[in-house]
């Protein structure tokens, strides 16, 4: 996979609060891998999706997806 391997792909994020920390989980909706990463709420939306896109990105390279 190179460039970017999620583009036209479906992947659902949601975002849970708890407290000061924010769980985040994406789901490539084709293969239903599914991953969940935690972080400061503070870190902000935006670099948490971030982080969780290059977690399922990771995931599905390993699985040769």
């Amino acid at each position: 996979m190179t460039g970017e391997p999620l583009r036209g792909r479906e992947v659902l994020i949601e975002f849970l609060p708890i407290g000061t920390v924010v769980k985040v989980t994406a789901m490539d909706v084709a293969t239903l891998t599914e991953i969940s990463i935690q972080g400061p709420a503070s870190a902000g939306q935006e670099l948490l999706k971030r982080n969780a896109l290059k977690r399922l990105e990771y995931v599905l390279r390993k699985k040769g997806i």
